[in-house]
């Protein structure tokens, strides 16, 4: 952990920025998995202008499960307290996404999945679809998916009730 005076902004590079990003939450995740006893590799990446960092094991990954937990619970926890961990150490505030054991990466297949389904209704019907409430990564990937089969959407709700309205054309 570096503790220096550049800023991103002196820096100038937003991929050096989010590669920080990325160093700072792996150290502490690596850190995370020392004390809790459990075994797995971390990977980074930059995704859509944020920082990516994946816990994947090598073996069957059950005792990663318990860093998901039930619909991901203890992994959205995990990820906030990450994203607080580099906002620690560099000042700004984190978009980090954190995967462990490719839970995120297959709930967003199945979100583009019903995201696709919905499109495909609104289509056939000409009326619009109100999809059951959702966080927001998950209303955030179902919105991608309408817009990429040539729909519009919207939120609407109050969280953690907010839900996503597909619309005709």
């Amino acid at each position: 952990m570096t503790e220096g005076t550049t800023s991103a902004a002196e820096g100038g590079d937003t991929l050096t920025r989010l590669e920080q990003e990325g160093e700072i939450a792996a150290d502490y995740l690596e850190g995370l998995l020392d004390i809790a006893d459990l075994d797995g590799d971390i990977d980074m990446d930059v995704e859509a202008d944020r920082a990516a960092v994946s816990i994947i094991s090598d073996s069957a990954g059950r005792d990663l499960q318990k860093l998901v937990g039930r619909d991901g619970e203890v992994l959205e926890a995990l990820q906030e307290l990450t994203r607080l961990a580099v906002h620690r150490e560099t000042g700004d505030r984190s978009r980090l996404m954190l995967d462990i054991a490719g839970f995120r990466a297959k709930k967003r297949a199945e979100l583009a999945q019903i995201g696709a389904q919905a499109a495909d209704e609104v289509k056939s019907t000409g009326q619009p679809v109100k999809l059951d409430p959702m966080t927001p990564f998950e209303r955030k990937v179902v919105h991608d998916a309408v817009a990429a089969a040539g729909l519009r959407s919207e939120s609407e709700g109050e969280e953690p009730q907010r839900f996503v309205v597909v619309l005709p054309a």
